[in-house]
C-alpha cells in the first residue's frame, strides 16, 4: 500500500510539473530557496538585531535621564572631545609650523612669491584657524608632491582652496594659487 502509494505521487508531482513548465519549475525553486533562505539567513539575524535594538534603546534612555551639565548649564565636554582637540598643535606653535611648511616647499624646488596669513578664532571655539595664502611657480608633479608631502608632514593642516594656470601649452611652469589652513588648539574658549 505504502508502496502504492509512493508511486501515485511522484506520478501525480511528475505530471505537475510537466504542466508548470520552464517558467512555473523556476518559480517553484525560487520560493523553495527563499524559504531556505529565510530560514538559515534571516531568522538568525533576527535575534542579533533584536539585541542591538534594545541596547540602542537602553543607551537612550541613559541619555534622556541623567544629561551631564555643568553649573553655568553647558553641557559638559566629552572625554574623547578632549582628546581630539589635544591632537591639534598649540596656537603658539604656529612659526614652527609655517618654518615646517618653508622646508617641504625648499625639498620640492617651489618657488613661494610672498604670501598672506591671518590669524581667525571664533568665539567659544576650541580651535583657531591660522589661514595662509600663498602663489606658487613650479611643474605640476612638483606642485602635487608639495602639497601631498604638506599634508602629511602637518596633519593639522588643511588644504582649502587651488587654482591653477599655465600661460601656454608649452610652458613646464604653473603659476599655482594655494590656501591652506593651519588648525591650532587655542584652549578653552
Amino acid at each position: 500500500m505504502d508502496r502504492g502509494f509512493l508511486k501515485s505521487a511522484i506520478s501525480r508531482a511528475n505530471w505537475q510539473a510537466t504542466r508548470l513548465g520552464t517558467a512555473g519549475k523556476v518559480g517553484c525553486g525560487l520560493m523553495v530557496f527563499s524559504l531556505v533562505f529565510f530560514f538559515a539567513a534571516v531568522l538568525p539575524q533576527r535575534a542579533a538585531s533584536e539585541t542591538l535594538l534594545d541596547k540602542a534603546r537602553v543607551m537612550k534612555a541613559q541619555l534622556r535621564s541623567a544629561p551631564e551639565t555643568a553649573t553655568d548649564g553647558k553641557v559638559r565636554r566629552n572625554p574623547g572631545l578632549h582628546d581630539f582637540y589635544a591632537f591639534f598643535p598649540a596656537i603658539d606653535s604656529s612659526p614652527f609650523w609655517i618654518k615646517e611648511l618653508v622646508q617641504v616647499a625648499t625639498q620640492h624646488g617651489i618657488e613661494i612669491s610672498g604670501s598672506d596669513y591671518r590669524m581667525v578664532r571664533e568665539k567659544e571655539w576650541v580651535l583657531a584657524r591660522y589661514e595662509m595664502a600663498m602663489p606658487i611657480r613650479a611643474g605640476y608633479p612638483q606642485v602635487r608632491a608639495f602639497i601631498a608631502d604638506t599634508l602629511r608632514t602637518i596633519p593639522a593642516m588643511a588644504l582649502v582652496d587651488l587654482v591653477i594656470k599655465r600661460q601656454g601649452v608649452e610652458s613646464d611652469l604653473l603659476e599655482a594659487s594655494l590656501k591652506f589652513n593651519l588648525y591650532l588648539n587655542a584652549g578653552k574658549p
